[in-house]
């Protein structure tokens, strides 16, 4: 049995990222979001696009500033006004001031900006009561941004606010990886769908629509092979048809070392590569990992059956590697933060238990409250609503109330 850190580490050595030549396609922005840039971006515009306002106010030239002795305020005529979104009709000459408003492009000769607060309006002209900074709240153009320059690199996932800078640089359409393609096959002579009546001795097959949904909101498709009875054949066939169509099989259930669990069987035949079979964890040991290929790989999960198992299980091991080989260069490992305990944890030391519960933020730290009821595997109806696994280590298996102990948000 492998320990979690050597499972983890196993897993993410084989995962190499999609392609960027070959799996590249491009999406406008309003498509765009959540999605992992696949090449560097760069801007053709500068940014600012020109000197422009950051006040309400007057534009002036900062030489007639500099040159006034301001033994009494600087009078100046007013040439022009100059809106938002309307470019200047003239250059201003020595001796002028243009009115102007926030955003609006400075004309030719003003490299000033003078707050409207610190004026007095006399007709056609305006005095200036208090000698400005020069350059003062003017927004250089490229400033901010020069054109052509990195703009956004790739294996970031893209957010609401990447789209802005994209649509402010006249990025229409930008370079991201294709969406993975992951199918979820459920093993079991006693699933049977939502809705259909249950027969003594068969269950709901949930572990099919929980991880559709964590295969979903990571951002990749999710495809659902037909539940497979406990019939090697079988199971070989749905396994094979998994391979046809995905980057990445998950199947629940048969992974265990019961007369009827074949899946390690079948990766065997159709030429899988097992990487392990177990791992020191609870819920969820027997867990398998194979690959299929050598040039372009596919991944093969097997997680446990149980209703808790496999969601932990994803949650563990699963889920960073397909940001891994969606892309993402950062921040795909699971996050752990030190939370209080609310309660006294206990696990037997044995395998490294990960308890279901919820995370929050009081005052000046996280606070970690396991959920309420049994925490088994085979009790699903707890984790309604949870956002943190406590982590009880092998070596501190025993958590104290009031104690900071390791927990990862999910």
């Amino acid at each position: 049995m492998l320990t979690v850190h050597e499972a983890y580490e196993e897993i993410m050595g084989q995962v190499v990222p999609l392609s960027s030549e070959n799996d590249v396609e491009r999406v406008s922005i309003e498509e765009a979001v959540n999605r992992i840039l696949a090449k560097s971006v760069q801007g053709a515009v500068d940014f600012p696009y020109w000197d422009n306002s950051a006040m309400d106010g007057y534009a002036i030239a900062s030489q007639d500033s500099e040159a006034w002795d301001w033994s009494e305020p600087l009078t100046l005529d007013v040439a022009m006004e100059i809106p938002a979104g309307v470019a200047p009709s003239q250059a201003l000459q020595s001796g002028q001031a243009a009115r102007i408003f926030t955003g609006a492009m400075l004309p030719d000769g003003a490299d000033t900006i003078v707050m409207q607060e610190k004026t007095q309006p006399q007709g056609q002209q305006v005095q200036i009561l208090e000698k400005p900074k020069p350059q003062n709240f003017v927004r250089q153009r490229g400033s901010y941004y020069q054109a052509q320059e990195p703009l956004l690199d790739p294996g970031i996932s893209l957010t609401a606010t990447d789209l802005a800078i994209l649509a402010t640089m006249q990025c229409a359409q930008v370079p991201v990886y294709r969406k993975p393609v992951v199918a979820v096959l459920s093993t079991g002579n006693e699933l049977v769908e939502v809705g259909r009546s249950l027969q003594p001795g068969q269950i709901v097959d949930s572990n099919r629509y929980v991880l559709s949904a964590l295969i979903e909101k990571a951002g990749a498709i999710a495809i659902s092979i037909q539940t497979v009875g406990d019939r090697l054949e079988d199971v070989k066939q749905s396994i094979q048809s998994a391979l046809d169509k995905a980057d990445i099989i998950i199947s629940t259930g048969g992974v265990s070392v019961g007369d009827y669990d074949f899946v390690d069987q079948a990766l065997k035949e159709l030429g899988g590569q097992i990487h392990f079979q177990s791992v020191k964890v609870k819920p969820g040991k027997p867990l398998t990992f194979a690959t299929f290929g050598q040039d372009s790989k596919k991944f093969y999960f097997g997680l446990p059956g149980n209703p808790v198992s496999a969601p932990v299980g994803f949650w563990r091991f699963v889920q960073p590697a397909l940001l891994k080989l969606m892309g993402l260069q950062q921040g795909y490992a699971p996050e752990f933060v030190q939370a209080k305990a609310e309660i006294s944890l206990k696990s037997n030391g044995q395998r490294e238990t990960y308890v279901w519960g919820h995370l929050t933020w009081q005052g000046d730290g996280y606070i970690f409250r396991p959920a309420a009821g049994r925490q088994i595997s085979g009790n699903l109806i707890n984790l309604s609503q949870v956002n943190a696994l406590g982590r009880l280590s092998c070596e501190d298996p025993l958590v104290e109330a009031g104690d900071y102990f390791s927990v990862m948000k999910i």
